[in-house]
């Protein structure tokens, strides 16, 4: 049985992007990079997945340095790799060179104490687009408040 503990989710994709599909990954990381995670002082602010060479490399996320760490701490901006199968790389890489397409990172997570990040193929939303999902929840709000008001 898998255990996983929710770190830090990006709210920004899904309200920014409609996600066509998912794919878990494992991140290289380096010294007190895993504590602070555990901690859960990351931020997912500007960050974005870019493919390079035949490999993915999550950009712009910021792991904040370890408190208790020593001046060998890591640096809280660097690129860091992201583990795929080359097959699984290839095949998101000859979508993202279509038109409209990019990868972005989902969530953040600890599976089995290893740090793992969904990611996303996804297309960006037009303003037409994001008002249609306000709406449907404002909908979906008002209906629940009836309903609980009426049982």
């Amino acid at each position: 049985m898998d255990r996983i503990v929710s770190v830090a989710k990006n709210k920004k994709a899904f309200r920014a992007y409609e996600i066509l599909d998912k794919l878990e990954a494992g991140i290289v990381l380096q010294g007190t990079e895993i504590k602070s995670i555990r901690d859960g002082n990351i931020s997912f602010r500007d960050s974005f997945i870019d493919i390079v060479n035949g490999e993915m490399w999550l950009t712009g996320f910021y792991i904040a340095p370890y408190t208790a760490g020593s001046i060998w701490n890591h640096a809280s901006d660097r690129r860091r790799k992201l583990l795929l199968n080359r097959k699984e790389i290839r095949k998101w890489d000859a979508k993202v060179r279509e038109k409209g397409f990019t990868v972005v990172p989902i969530e953040l997570y600890i599976k089995n104490g290893k740090a793992k990040i969904l990611i996303g193929l996804a297309r960006g939303k037009t303003s037409f687009d994001r008002k249609d999902d306000l709406k449907e929840r404002e909908i979906r709000k008002d209906s629940e408040r009836f309903t609980e008001k009426y049982r």
